[in-house]
């Protein structure tokens, strides 16, 4: 069987991008995302165009029982993962902290931090007992630095950096590697969410600047995927070029 990656949020923006980029080299793929329409129409196209294998898994990150289940059900065969890309997360909202959203609030911890945790925990004990594995985690500018009314947003991707060093550590014994991959600015459909589905405000984000598209990111995780077996990119900061800081940018 050939190399496998299991891509999480895999039918949009980097999770797709980072699909198409495995599919390109050979990889067998797992893809998870909650919307199965799109799981059913990506697959067909990956299957059709690299003639490679796709598992697809209709599932929400942020039910425990759910993804234990869909990834215990996995042939022995499809559980020798060799990648895993935690790329499902979110924003809800820009708001100060006294006039935030608990429910915004939830969803993202349940996703950003809770979701990756429990993908990983299932997929890492699979590549300790194989004794190899790679595991990226997307991050974001807002994990290295604090921005206005980013509060809850900025503390889950924190979150998730502090996670990347504490797997490193954990995993290191077991010749795994993991890898940061922390973007800035992106066009993907971030915006959208975070306004829930306000198109026009979305769009203002990106004005009179060219941001980072989904592909730049999936060209980055696999250089960090296909590195050779001694070599591990530890963090990796990403920006498109008129961004500066988290909220510093020039725009035409």
């Amino acid at each position: 069987m050939a190399k496998i990656a299991l891509i999480t949020g895999a039918t949009s923006g980097i999770g797709a991008a980072c699909a198409a980029t495995f599919a390109a080299q050979g990889y067998d793929l797992i893809l998870i995302a909650r919307r199965e329409n799109l799981l059913i129409s990506q697959a067909e196209e990956l299957t059709s165009k690299y003639n490679v294998q796709v598992k697809k898994i209709q599932a929400d990150v942020r039910d425990k029982e759910n993804i234990n289940y869909v990834l215990d059900i996995l042939p022995a065969e499809w559980k020798k993962v060799d990648v895993l890309v935690n790329n499902a997360g979110l924003s809800q909202g820009l708001d100060p902290i006294d006039k935030g959203d608990t429910d915004d609030w939830d969803r993202m911890i349940d996703t950003n931090v809770k979701g990756l945790l429990y993908v990983t925990k299932v997929v890492s004990s699979w590549m300790v007992e194989r004794k190899q594995g790679h595991i990226i985690n997307i991050g974001s500018i807002a994990g290295k630095e604090v921005y206005p009314n980013g509060n809850v947003y900025c503390a889950t991707k924190h979150a998730v950096d502090a996670l990347n060093k504490g797997m490193r550590v954990d995993l290191l014994p077991h010749g795994i590697k993991v890898t940061a991959i922390n973007p800035g600015m992106v066009e993907t459909e971030f915006s959208l969410v975070r306004f829930k589905g306000d198109e026009n405000r979305a769009k203002k984000v990106y004005d009179g600047l060219e941001p980072l598209m989904a592909q730049d990111i999936a060209d980055a995780i696999w250089y960090a995927a296909s590195r050779p077996a001694h070599v591990n990119i530890n963090d990796m900061l990403i920006m498109p070029t008129a961004q500066a800081t988290g909220t510093i940018v020039k725009r035409d």
